[in-house]
């Protein structure tokens, strides 16, 4: 059979101008970061030189990609648990507002709609100021909480939970519609025979919903190791280092135009992303066999 025929001709027409925006956005520049992470350009010169493995070992050899490492795995912990336990206990009980879902979602989603730069002034204004704001108002009145972005113990966690704040809401969107696609024989069955709440949602909707959840738990893991603005908005990576991530680590070495450093770290953030699309596939085609 002919790869290309009148039949499926039309098919491949509209896959195309998919396909070759992937391939220029994704593709191409995806296999030059590779490349340039063998090189020592600078990001500006149009000569550079193929050094190997240098600039990895030069960053596998460096502490500060190590605790950038750390806090990702610590991000990453973050994320996967505390806003999707949240999403999801808000997510079931959004079932039961019959008449007001649609304004909690509205609700829920706005932090989310807004640009990270107006979210970030926000927290910074209004709760983390120190003589102005909510932070300022409790030290004031006798709770010493100190600084959190200046503390270095307490600094990625502050930065995370603005993250997790403006990022759970979305979640939740994403989890109460794929609830809303249980089927109705199915509840109304759990409910004649006397489910409470927590046995309604583990023998009924988590079925239904699991592959939701799967899915965004990889896009999760796959996030968490992109994450960028919300530490280079508030904190920039400080203090000392403390919230340095992978993608700060990579981008001091664009403001020093090493850019093959920063290609190099790029890869190894790019390779953790490739294990957990590698595992949602197989998951998915485990599924499919089943």
């Amino acid at each position: 059979m002919p790869f290309f025929n009148k039949k499926n001709l039309s098919d491949y027409l509209f896959i195309l101008p998919g396909l070759l925006l992937s391939v220029c956005v994704i593709l191409i520049p995806g296999v030059l970061t590779i490349y340039y992470g063998f090189t020592d350009w600078n990001g500006v010169s149009a000569e550079y030189n193929f050094i190997g493995f240098g600039n990895f070992k030069e960053i596998f050899s460096d502490d500060i990609f190590w605790r950038a490492f750390t806090n990702n795995l610590k991000w990453t912990a973050m994320f996967v648990t505390i806003p999707v336990v949240i999403a999801l206990v808000s997510s079931f009980f959004l079932l039961y507002a019959k008449r007001t879902f649609k304004v909690y979602q509205a609700i829920y989603i706005m932090p989310y709609i807004l640009a990270p730069v107006t979210n970030a002034l926000l927290w910074l204004n209004i709760v983390f100021n120190p003589v102005s704001g909510l932070i300022g108002f409790l030290n004031e009145h006798g709770l010493s909480i100190g600084a959190p972005l200046g503390n270095m113990d307490t600094a990625l966690y502050a930065v995370a939970g603005v993250d997790m704040w403006h990022y759970w809401g979305f979640l939740t969107v994403v989890y109460f519609a794929s609830l809303r696609q249980t089927p109705a024989d199915q509840i109304e069955a759990s409910q004649l025979e006397g489910c409470n709440l927590w046995q309604q949602f583990r023998y009924v909707y988590y079925p239904n919903i699991a592959p939701t959840l799967k899915l965004m738990f990889i896009m999760i893991i796959i996030f968490s190791f992109m994450t960028f603005d919300y530490i280079y908005l508030l904190t920039g990576g400080g203090p000392a280092r403390a919230t340095e991530v992978l993608s700060t680590y990579a981008n001091s070495f664009f403001t020093t135009f090493q850019t093959g450093k920063a290609a190099a770290v790029a890869f190894v953030m790019s390779f953790f992303g490739l294990i957990a699309a590698t595992i949602y596939v197989r998951l998915s085609r485990s599924e499919e066999l089943e």
